[in-house]
């Protein structure tokens, strides 16, 4: 008799949440599981998701009100926060991909926190997890 493997207890999640001004939260995963279970399963279709390019390091999901758009200094913060949550985190200006949820996709057989992207926008931040960092990086851009 050829014994079966017991089911894979699902591992605890390790989600952070940030608080976006306008009723905007960014949710982060931690780990390679963190980041498959967020974007696949937690993430809906019209959020946003963000990852530096090309970095290891978690993927953020922007979620607000359906039908609500976010606009532009919402998505830097979000990028900010991906890329203080990657290895790129003490770097100057980093590259952080954006798109919709709905155009992320996990390839088949690939290792946890593997996805692939479609239409995706490239936003160019400093890493930052307080809004405070985040805001004075956009004034200094903007003087």
């Amino acid at each position: 008799m050829v014994k079966a493997n017991p089911p894979r207890r699902d591992h605890d999640l390790r989600l952070i949440a940030y608080p976006l001004p306008g009723r905007w939260k960014a949710l982060v995963g931690r780990t390679d599981l963190d980041n498959d279970y967020l974007s696949l399963k937690v993430a809906r279709p019209d959020d946003w998701w963000f990852h530096v390019r090309g970095v290891p390091g978690g993927h953020v999901i922007l979620r607000g009100l359906a039908g609500e758009e976010p606009d532009r200094e919402t998505l830097r913060r979000a990028a900010a926060i991906a890329a203080y949550h990657s290895k790129a985190r003490r770097a100057g200006l980093v590259a952080v991909s954006c798109t919709r949820a709905r155009y992320v996709t996990k390839p088949r057989n690939a290792k946890a926190g593997t996805v692939q992207i479609r239409k995706e926008v490239v936003l160019k931040v400093r890493p930052a997890a307080e809004l405070a960092d985040v805001e004075n990086d956009l004034r200094m851009e903007r003087s």
